[in-house]
């Protein structure tokens, strides 16, 4: 399905009967990866997923966004379609709109919260890569100077690119505004403030939220559960469906 929210075409799904419950991709994704999260759900719920602006096959920001916006687009959207979530699921990029829109209370519906490997902790920079920052920094300052960047063009925007991580060498300048400004955002000071009950699942090897994240969700949260997915990664709910789902289903209360 597709609607038009803001000036942005946005493609949708919408799937079971009963109280709502949203999916919130992560970053560079799409709804569609919660394909057998959705089936398991709409069994005694309405499961509504939709692709972020600037992923999938929804259009992009007019401009880079914050979470923020991102997350005042979700509330424009579910008033669109005239939903009020009482469970929200959201992996890596997901999980960290979740943690603000349940931090201040956007959606006041909402009963039950489950972060799948979630964003929203800024990882303290070691000594290698402050080094490296300072490198690049450097390298940016004297590639910007007019007469080196009327003899070579490009070289800076090959420095910006050599630097940045997959996610944001695939990203439109859109886009890559929009991961800057959210990477940026430390929001573990926003924890303590999520008084839902909240299923928190993480892979033991994702690399990108690693475990020690999970572990610091858990202890900051007033009530959270940790369940630990074996040698599983960043999208720990696709190494293990089984266990991910099992999880998901007893949270929910959903028969199996």
């Amino acid at each position: 399905m597709t609607t038009t929210v803001s000036g942005i075409s946005i493609e949708y799904e919408i799937k079971g009967e009963g109280p709502c419950v949203l999916f919130l991709h992560g970053w560079g994704s799409s709804y569609r990866l919660f394909e057998g999260l959705i089936a398991a759900v709409s069994k005694k719920y309405t499961a509504l997923a939709l692709d972020l602006p600037g992923f999938g096959g929804s259009g992009e920001p007019p401009v880079p966004w914050s979470v923020d916006d991102y997350c005042r687009f979700v509330c424009e959207f579910l008033l669109s379609l005239g939903l009020s979530p009482e469970v929200l699921i959201g992996h890596s990029f997901g999980g960290r709109l979740m943690i603000k829109l349940l931090a201040d209370n956007s959606l006041a519906g909402v009963k039950k919260a489950v972060f799948i490997d979630s964003a929203g902790i800024k990882p303290k920079p070691s000594l290698k890569s402050r080094a490296r920052l300072a490198v690049y920094k450097a390298g940016k300052a004297v590639l910007g100077l007019p007469p080196i960047k009327a003899l070579f063009p490009d070289a800076l925007e090959r420095l910006r690119r050599s630097r940045g991580s997959e996610d944001y060498k695939n990203a439109s300048p859109v886009m890559r505004g929009t991961l800057v400004k959210a990477v940026n955002e430390d929001l573990k000071g926003l924890l303590p403030k999520i008084g839902v009950p909240s299923l928190l699942i993480w892979g033991t090897l994702d690399t990108a939220t690693p475990i020690s994240d999970g572990e610091l969700f858990e202890s900051l949260m007033p009530d959270a559960g940790l369940v630990r997915v074996e040698n599983g990664s960043h999208y720990s709910f696709l190494d293990n469906p089984v266990l991910c789902t099992r999880a998901i289903s007893s949270f929910l209360s959903i028969p199996y």
